[in-house]
């Protein structure tokens, strides 16, 4: 097992190499590039330009690699975080708060996952009415009127 890499004892203020929180985080350096560069993430510089990051970034790219996970995109993620400052360490009470706040989209999308599990075989209101029950449910492709797509799935069913 490798120990991470910093430049300093642990519980110095100097921060961890961009290398030590990608072999901790499990993100390539390029990734860690990437979120600072859309500011996702912020990293202190040494005199010689190396990057030195805070250890709560790991709790942050956690965070962020989650709600990747349940599908929000990088700019909704942005958004979020943006309610959580970058200048001190995070506390339990600002994370519980930004939890909070996701919840009713995280809530949402669990709804749409579970129409998609739910009605995979059945009219799902795209327009083809190729299946029997496609007819009975979206006659005359009703559910067009509602925008392209698979409306049953993407918006809740009024059929």
């Amino acid at each position: 097992m490798r120990v991470p890499r910093t430049t300093s004892e642990p519980g110095e203020s100097t921060g961890l190499a961009i290398g030590a929180v990608a072999e901790r985080s499990g993100l390539a350096v390029s990734a860690l590039r990437f979120y600072e560069d859309h500011g996702l993430i912020t990293a202190a510089r040494t005199d010689g330009g190396q990057r030195r990051y805070p250890r709560d970034v790991l709790r942050r790219l956690a965070v962020i690699r989650a709600a990747q996970q349940v599908g929000f995109s990088l700019a909704e993620i942005t958004e979020m975080l943006a309610v959580l400052p970058d200048d001190h360490h995070v506390t339990e009470a600002e994370w519980r708060a930004l939890a909070r706040s996701w919840r009713p989209q995280i809530d949402e999308r669990i709804q749409v996952l579970e129409r998609l599990r739910d009605q995979l075989d059945q009219c799902i209101g795209c327009g083809c009415l190729s299946i029997k029950t496609c007819m009975m449910a979206n006659p005359g492709d009703r559910a067009g009127r509602r925008g392209p797509g698979p409306r049953y799935w993407v918006a809740p069913a009024e059929r």
